[in-house]
């Protein structure tokens, strides 16, 4: 077991040290400057015990006062110059490790950005948050600690340890076993702590999902009743990290008194045996204290040391969390070259496309081929779980195509560039989501230069302008975080006002009208052609009434398609097509 936490830890280790050098490169220059600071801050901590040997020796004992006044003047500028060191090293560390951390949070978030919806759900979304800020948290705290302590820690003790030892070498044997205690002792808390850190955060990560479970859901929990249910889970998930972070604090917690006790110790051996020394007369007083001194800086950084290395643990967990983010390729990705097409026109053309999901035990679409034609509204429609989402999922490569094709203006979807494929897109999903902002700020989410004039024309399409100009600031009226202080059917509108303001050349409307009491739902069908012009639209809907003017239908059925055509011709021929008919607007609209 203890073989097996060595391995992962300096595994983990490892990626610390990589995922912290990658990052350091574009700072060399400042890294530089701060180990000439420490180097200073050494060399004045490593100078001053001698000095105070010759004080002691050449001034004290002498009774010369003029020499201890010049020695005194000299430590005195020498400590002058050592805060100043201090000052500016403790103040380039801070930049240095906060600059890091940002470019750490900004490459994470950069690359959750681009993977595709079998990653996220792979990591999850609580996951990512802990990784993209707590994770990191811990990195910058462990760099600016290291960045700031831990050169000057290594230098002075290794300096110290020399210059002790060429005051007497008769007491090296006690400083070998005072160093080497304490080195023994940190050896056993980093491996003890190690796999405890890694437990915190994946525990971290399970309180995050709780919580935000349980602030989206909590008008669901009090009307099922499920409240007191709901504060059992998350005291459940409180009290694992509660536990798991008490172990390690325990473990921590024995790091200090033990270090104290071995300093305490030393000091005592180095006053037995040094005294001895001295009353002997083979050792000067001054070059006791001067011996004194050495110890307590070794000890002194040597904790500092320790102290650095005990936020090792969590560091290197955090680090190892990061560096699956980073390193995860997103399954879907633009080619090295990406194809440019000629025209775009919105032509969408499906060729014996299949989609399955991973691990399902049948495909989601099973061998479709149809086209969307410019200028021509197309509808998709399908019962609950036919595949509707997922095929329009499809167009603008969110997924890609288990087998098959895929074209948009006449160029397979993976052969392009995704942010130019998806830039002449208007897409309104099933779920409306707006941006905290404001209302202006949310329409021009696709096309920032939109004059007002063009907002206002989008929102009377999307039969929203009414209830905007009837809000405070109308444009500049304030939208909380995705619409909280708005209703469904206002949020859907806004979603539909702001694809038409982008005029993409194709439009997917997602079952975007299902929010809409059938008035609306009307006009806005009747205005919409208006606005979107020759562009090419698609249209998912469960509602036959939504589809019925539509130039195509399609009509899917477990994923496959039950008939394509118009209102008419799917009528005559259809038996799926005239079941949702007769179902939802009755047997004699079907006939």
């Amino acid at each position: 077991m203890a073989s097996a936490h060595f391995d992962s830890g300096a595994r983990a280790r490892g990626r610390l040290i990589g995922l912290i050098r990658t990052f350091l490169r574009t700072h060399a220059r400042r890294l530089g400057v701060i180990a000439v600071l420490q180097a200073l801050q050494a060399a004045g901590n490593l100078y001053l015990p001698g000095l105070n040997a010759d004080i002691i020796n050449n001034g004290v004992v002498k009774a010369d006062l003029g020499h201890i006044g010049r020695a005194g003047g000299t430590m005195l500028a020498i400590t002058v110059v050592l805060c100043l060191a201090s000052l500016g090293s403790l103040r380039l560390s801070s930049w240095v490790s906060m600059s890091v951390g940002a470019d750490i949070r900004t490459a994470v978030h950069d690359r959750v950005q681009s993977f595709s919806v079998a990653e996220l759900n792979r990591f999850g979304i609580a996951s990512l948050t802990t990784r993209s800020v707590n994770d990191v948290q811990q990195v910058q705290l462990f760099l600016q600690v290291a960045l700031s302590l831990l050169v000057i820690a290594v230098v002075t003790t290794l300096g110290a340890v020399v210059l002790a030892v060429r005051q007497e070498p008769g007491l090296t044997l006690l400083l070998v076993a005072t160093l080497a205690a304490i080195l023994a002792v940190t050896g056993w808390v980093v491996v003890r702590l190690l796999p405890m850190f890694h437990a915190v955060q994946v525990r971290t990560d399970g309180l995050n999902q709780v919580l935000r479970e349980q602030i989206s859901g909590v008008r669901v929990a009090r009307a099922f009743l499920r409240t007191d249910w709901e504060e059992d889970r998350f005291r459940r998930a409180n009290a694992g990290i509660t536990e798991t972070t008490l172990r390690a604090d325990r473990v921590f917690a024995l790091v200090i008194p033990v270090v104290m006790g071995i300093t305490n110790l030393s000091s005592v051996g180095v006053f037995w045996f040094g005294g001895k020394l001295v009353a002997g007369g083979s050792m000067p007083i001054g070059n006791l204290i001067a011996f004194l001194l050495y110890i307590l800086q070794i000890l002194l950084y040597v904790g500092i040391g320790v102290t650095v290395v005990i936020l090792l643990p969590r560091a290197a967990a955090s680090a190892e969390r990061i560096q699956q983010v980073l390193s995860t390729v997103p399954a879907i990705a633009d080619p090295p070259q990406p194809v440019l097409p000629d025209v775009a026109t919105g032509a969408v053309e499906f060729r014996h496309v299949s989609f399955g999901y991973a691990g399902s035990e049948r495909p989601v679409l099973n061998d479709l081929t149809f086209a969307f034609r410019p200028g021509q509204t197309n509808a998709i429609l399908g019962g609950t779980g036919s595949g509707k989402t997922t095929l329009l999922s499809l167009i603008p490569r969110f997924l890609d195509a288990t087998s098959g094709a895929v074209l948009v203006n006449g160029v397979e979807v993976p052969a392009q560039s995704a942010e130019r494929l998806r830039a002449g897109i208007g897409l309104v999903p099933q779920t409306a989501f707006l941006f905290a902002g404001t209302v202006a700020g949310n329409l021009r989410f696709g096309r920032p230069e939109a004059t007002e004039e063009e907002l206002w024309r989008a929102l009377g399409i999307a039969q929203a302008s009414e209830f905007v100009a009837g809000l405070p600031g109308q444009l500049d009226a304030r939208v909380d975080r995705g619409g909280a202080n708005l209703s469904g059917g206002q949020r859907q509108r806004l979603s539909i006002a702001r694809a038409l303001v982008r005029r993409p050349s194709l439009y997917l409307f997602d079952d975007c009208f299902s929010a809409l009491d059938a008035a609306t739902d009307a006009r806005l069908r009747a205005a919409l052609p208006t606005g979107t012009g020759g562009a090419t639209v698609v249209v998912v809907a469960q509602r036959a009434s939504t589809v019925m003017n539509a130039d195509q239908i399609i009509v899917l059925d477990a994923g496959n398609i039950a008939g394509i055509g118009t209102h008419p011709q799917l009528l005559a021929d259809c038996r799926t097509y005239q079941s949702i008919v007769a179902s939802q607007l009755g047997s004699g609209a079907a006939a």
